[in-house]
């Protein structure tokens, strides 16, 4: 059975995904069949991009997504664009449905990101942790008390 799954990738604590078509048998970091995107979960806000005229061609195969995979198709509409194929709608014209609306998805996540920047509401967990540090190093500590 073929399944659409995340395949790990980068170094230790830098996770990133690849979003491939593979057999359930195969180890999750091993053999695949085809690469049809990418997932970022390190970026704010998280970075999906896929190839949607191949994710749909998968599916209408029988390819079973996993449970991760499934949601980044409900984020993207993919999942209601694979509903109306099997209903019946043209391959080509949802693919192209599907590419237009990625590059609003986009756009608009480009917008938010950087209104969100300008606003000094990203604040990576390090800088967060630094100036926790920051600022329990200039409280001056307790004086003893003499008895």
């Amino acid at each position: 059975m073929l399944r659409i799954r995340l395949r790990r990738v980068g170094s230790k604590r830098q996770a990133s995904y690849r979003i491939v078509v593979a057999d359930s048998r195969s180890p999750r970091d091993g053999r695949f069949i085809e690469k049809i995107g990418f997932y970022n979960p390190r970026t704010q806000p998280a970075q999906v991009e896929f190839d949607e005229a191949r994710a749909l061609y998968w599916l209408s195969q029988g390819a079973k997504p996993s449970e991760a995979v499934e949601r980044m198709l409900g984020w993207t509409g993919t999942s209601d664009r694979f509903k109306r194929l099997r209903a019946g709608e043209d391959i080509e014209a949802l693919a192209v449905e599907g590419t237009e609306a990625q590059k609003t998805r986009m756009a608009s996540l480009d917008i938010r990101t950087r209104r969100d920047d300008l606003a000094g509401k990203t604040v990576s967990k390090r800088a967060a942790a630094k100036a926790g540090q920051a600022q329990t190093q200039a409280q001056p500590e307790p004086a003893a008390v003499a008895e």
